[in-house]
């Protein structure tokens, strides 16, 4: 039998050498030396500078780059990544409220406040039959500068009859109907998807780049308030959630 080791040993072993190379690469992008972008050097210039093997190299630019903080482009390098937002995915927020906690600033641009007639599509989301008077908004929700999210909602008018009447660029949908129509449940659907043209402009982001879509339908009691279509640039954003059992 091995002999056994105590707590405070254990405790004290010295950490993996990959793991003081993650350390050493994350402290100098959270000091700024390494800057969004940056290409930072190679394997073999990082196997020169910290003397380790090629393999633990790897092994920490893998794991950084696993955990978002690193972008490795084949044939070309490593990157900094641009730091991502966070959404959340189980709980149901305004996105204004998760960008004002990054202590950024949030404002909304409205391209569409209307009311029509719900086709086919919009009355399934809804369960309203074809036809039904109902409520349409587009936005597109700025972090800072960077447009991060854009809106597409559809809204029960019978629930909701003031909603064209809202101020957007001082309150969001989400944070108006939950006042109106306090939610009790809700539905997230999320998939990756490749934005429109038109989107593409909207969000500032390039023909092919990757886009993370969130379709949510939310109830009042038993009625159904709204269903939105929330795209995120995926460069720029990460759904995160946090459940218990």
């Amino acid at each position: 039998m091995f002999p056994s080791r105590s707590r405070s040993a254990t405790a004290s072993a010295p950490a993996p050498f990959y793991e003081k190379v993650k350390q050493a690469i994350s402290e100098k992008i959270a000091s700024g030396i390494w800057q969004p972008h940056d290409r930072i050097p190679s394997e073999a210039e990082l196997v020169a500078q910290y003397g380790f093997s090629r393999m633990t190299i790897n092994r920490a630019l893998r794991e950084l780059t696993d955990e978002g903080l690193l972008v490795r482009l084949q044939g070309v390098g490593t990157f900094v990544a641009e730091p991502k937002g966070q959404s959340a995915l189980f709980e149901i927020r305004s996105i204004a409220d998760e960008i004002v906690a990054r202590q950024h600033q949030h404002r909304c641009e409205v391209l569409t406040l209307e009311s029509t007639q719900a086709t086919a599509l919009q009355a399934a989301a809804l369960n309203v039959k074809e036809g039904t008077p109902i409520f349409h908004s587009i936005m597109v929700h700025y972090e800072d500068a960077l447009p991060v999210q854009i809106e597409d909602r559809c809204v029960n008018a019978e629930v909701v009859p003031e909603y064209l009447s809202q101020d957007y660029h001082q309150t969001t949908p989400h944070a108006y109907l939950s006042l109106i129509a306090p939610l009790t449940e809700g539905e997230h659907i999320v998939e990756a998807v490749r934005a429109t043209a038109e989107e593409c402009a909207l969000l500032n982001i390039k023909e092919h780049d990757p886009c993370l879509l969130i379709r949510r339908t939310t109830w009042s009691a038993t009625q159904i308030v709204s269903h939105a279509r929330l795209l995120f640039p995926g460069s720029r954003y990460r759904l995160q959630g946090h459940f218990m059992s």
